[in-house]
């Protein structure tokens, strides 16, 4: 089970966008990147586990955060 990874990144015109990893989604614009990621934080909490990127507005990630038990890597 693969978790699924939504990036909260800078969007034109001073927006923050929330776009989901895999392409099954088109991403969400926000004015403030508060309510990006709290947005997008719900979405990784609905997820089976969920992960949240968050990027600053120079595009380097800041922090990332996930949700639920992430799987673990088995040796071998």
């Amino acid at each position: 089970m693969a978790r699924e990874v939504f990036h909260v990144a800078p969007a034109a015109e001073g927006k923050w966008s929330v776009d989901p990893e895999d392409a099954r989604h088109t991403g969400e614009v926000f004015d403030h990147k508060d309510d990006a990621v709290r947005h997008a934080k719900d979405q990784a909490k609905a997820a089976h586990p969920g992960q949240i990127i968050v990027h600053g507005r120079d595009g380097r990630i800041q922090y990332e955060n996930t949700y639920r038990q992430d799987p673990h890597r088995r040796k071998g």
